[in-house]
């Protein structure tokens, strides 16, 4: 896309509390989608949450490259920001019934989205009219799946409308380039990461719910909140400041096809990991030391090491750090699965000492460096 007019705009600047407000909104979305999983932990439930994951981030991806090009700092930017707040809170209202009596509702929250969207991008560069047709071609699809009900047909409207948007680009380039700033994406996605850690801690205190605080319980819960905090450590043991630096570093096309790959598609698997992994560990805490169900274990474990797949990914095609140790820890997160299902505090522990050691591995390297 065509470079933006900075001449009255710093250089430099860091994610507004708006922005952390419209992510606030876009977590309950996913909050949402940990809800559908738990309640639905088949092949199909899963599907579910991926595709309408993927349909959000898309969305998501869009407005967090639209305020780094576009900061809201204007009455009418900011209108329109939260615009786009309250489509992503009608998709998450919606979304328990996503696939059946909500699709209606959640297609006319992605249309309210796009159209948001379309007007605030437009505002710097027209070159946004090009992608158009494609986000409303998605969310004109989603409204008709929820015409349908259920069945095959609604499932194939759903992979249409998340395969078109992200496709289009490659057959209609948008023209111009993408000027992005490196302190304020590397910033506005950290936050979200953030955000969404702490949906499994909310997932700890609802799978303790009422339950009666023993021993095993508490034990189980302390072990939740540890895996939460190893999360956090995996995440952001990474330097900032040299994400940036790599980021700034680099020319501006070469900076939007790290950014394209490094915090659109590499975070996909990584945030995706971690609401399976939330919705594993609500089972977990619910279950404390009985055995745990081989899909609510594979959850748990396979959550985790979906999450460190995609932060290795994300470190090297960003350039921040070495990443086989985590993939190595990917693997060993399997140890999770039969461990679980014999109790499902023996797998939550296992899990949480995988990322745990692959933290000290990581040190111990750096010191030998």
């Amino acid at each position: 896309m065509a470079v933006r007019d900075v001449a009255s705009e710093p250089e430099e600047y860091r994610v507004t509390t708006l922005e952390l407000f419209f992510d606030l909104v876009f977590v309950f979305a996913v909050t949402q989608l940990t809800g559908v999983l738990s309640h639905d932990m088949t092949p199909r439930g899963l599907a579910e949450v991926v595709l309408m994951f993927g349909v959000l981030w898309w969305m998501y991806a869009g407005y967090a490259w639209l305020t780094n090009m576009t900061p809201p700092t204007t009455v009418g930017r900011r209108l329109l920001v939260l615009t786009g707040m309250a489509g992503f809170f009608m998709i998450a209202l919606a979304t328990p019934g996503g696939f059946g009596t909500g699709g209606v509702v959640w297609g006319l929250g992605y249309l309210v989205l796009v159209l948001a969207h379309v007007v605030l991008f437009a505002q710097s560069n027209k070159h946004i009219l090009r992608v158009l047709p494609a986000n409303l071609l998605a969310a004109l699809l989603i409204i008709a799946a929820g015409t349908l009900g259920r069945g095959v047909p609604v499932y194939v409207l759903w992979t249409v409308a998340m395969i078109v948007p992200i496709v289009q680009p490659y057959i209609v380039p948008p023209g111009g380039r993408f000027d992005i700033r490196p302190a304020h994406i590397v910033e506005r996605h950290g936050l979200l990461v953030m955000i969404t850690i702490g949906e499994s801690v909310v997932a700890i205190g609802v799978g303790a719910g009422d339950r009666d605080l023993t021993a095993g319980l508490i034990a189980t819960v302390l072990l939740g909140l540890a895996l939460a905090a190893a999360i956090w450590w995996t995440y952001f043991s990474r330097d900032d400041a040299a994400a940036e630096r790599a980021l700034a570093e680099v020319d501006a096309a070469t900076r939007a096809n790290k950014t394209m790959s490094g915090y659109f598609y590499a975070h996909i698997p990584l945030i995706v990991g971690i609401i399976v992994m939330a919705a594993g560990v609500k089972y977990t805490v619910a279950a404390a030391w009985h055995p745990l169900p081989f899909r609510a274990a594979f959850a748990l474990a396979g959550g985790a090491a979906l999450f460190l797949l995609g932060d290795a990914w994300f470190r090297r095609v960003v350039g921040i750090g070495p990443s086989r140790i985590r993939i190595a820890a990917a693997v060993a997160c399997a140890v999770g699965v039969p461990l679980a299902h014999l109790s499902a505090g023996a797998g939550l522990a296992a899990v949480t000492a995988v990322l745990a050691a692959a933290q000290l591995a990581e040190h111990a390297a750096r010191e030998r460096r």
